[in-house]
């Protein structure tokens, strides 16, 4: 018994050893062929469209891909996140009047699950969840502002002292006009250790004026200045740009409207009423029209 007992163990342990190297071959051989296919849709983006339902299949999800990926989590979570910033760019290529706060026009139908699977592979990718708060509620799919939802909650049940991840959560309620939420997400970030103290300003902002412009500048002010990714400050400056453009529009009506209430009449050209312009803040070119300022 002593003696067959032995002679198992070295065939076993072969046996195991095989069956690794087997796999860990399947793993490179996948990598290799799936960045010899990425390679190729980046020189042919022409060809980019008829690949879609090809491009599909060539992406393992969550589960299966951590199973698949052995003790390479974090490099597999970094492809799959190059490769949804490469989606997003690949499908960007050509519009000339793409607009960063709607993506609808992009079909950009694989970014969840690549941020998922990202998410999956790497639970504390902090920056994944930054990014799909920002991102995936512009793609105005009905469903893609609960997929932001869904990755953000993901993000906090494998972080849960990452405070940034509630004000993310929160900026999607906010977004979506459920103030309640909204206070209820910044509410619960503040209690963390480290927190800023604006969280717990923002959970009694949200019940108090939650639709004012002064909480939506507030936001993304906190956005560009607390996030690590660079797409996400951009984002951030895009809409405090929008929200300037708003305030400059809203001046220019007080000022014409003052103008009729006072005269009667419309303002028949910009030099009538430059002296109220300037003194509103409003900037000029030489004509004494309001220009915008970027």
């Amino acid at each position: 018994m002593s003696s067959t007992t032995t002679d198992k163990k070295p065939g076993t342990s072969v046996h195991s050893m095989k069956g690794t190297a087997l796999l860990s071959a399947l793993v490179l051989l996948s990598l290799m062929g799936a960045v010899a296919v990425a390679r190729w849709t980046e020189r042919h983006p022409r060809s980019t469209a008829q690949l879609v339902p090809a491009e599909e299949r060539l992406y393992v999800k969550g589960a299966a891909a951590k199973r698949m990926s052995l003790a390479f989590n974090g490099i597999i979570a970094d492809w799959y996140w190059m490769r949804a910033l490469q989606y997003v760019g690949r499908k960007a290529v050509g519009q000339e009047k793409l607009r960063i706060d709607n993506l609808s026009e992009l079909d950009l139908k694989l970014l969840a699950p690549l941020l998922d699977t990202a998410a999956t592979l790497d639970p504390k990718f902090i920056t994944v969840y930054e990014y799909g708060a920002v991102v995936l509620p512009s793609v105005s799919d009905k469903d893609k502002d609960e997929d932001a939802v869904a990755l953000l909650k993901k993000g906090i049940e494998a972080n849960p002292e990452a405070w940034r991840l509630y004000h993310h959560l929160g900026y999607i309620y906010w977004q979506r006009g459920d103030y309640k939420l909204a206070s209820e997400a910044y509410g619960a970030g503040a209690t963390l250790p480290g927190a800023p103290n604006w969280m717990k300003t923002m959970q009694i902002n949200m019940l108090a004026r939650g639709s004012s412009p002064q909480v939506a500048r507030e936001i993304y002010a906190r956005i560009r200045d607390e996030s690590e990714d660079e797409q996400v400050k951009l984002f951030a400056e895009y809409r405090l740009a929008q929200l300037d453009s708003l305030d400059e529009q809203e001046r220019i009506r007080h000022v014409l409207s003052d103008y009729n209430a006072r005269t009667g009449r419309c303002v028949a050209a910009w030099r009538d009423v430059s002296a109220q312009l300037r003194a509103a803040g409003l900037r000029m070119d030489s004509t004494v029209a309001p220009v915008d300022p970027t």
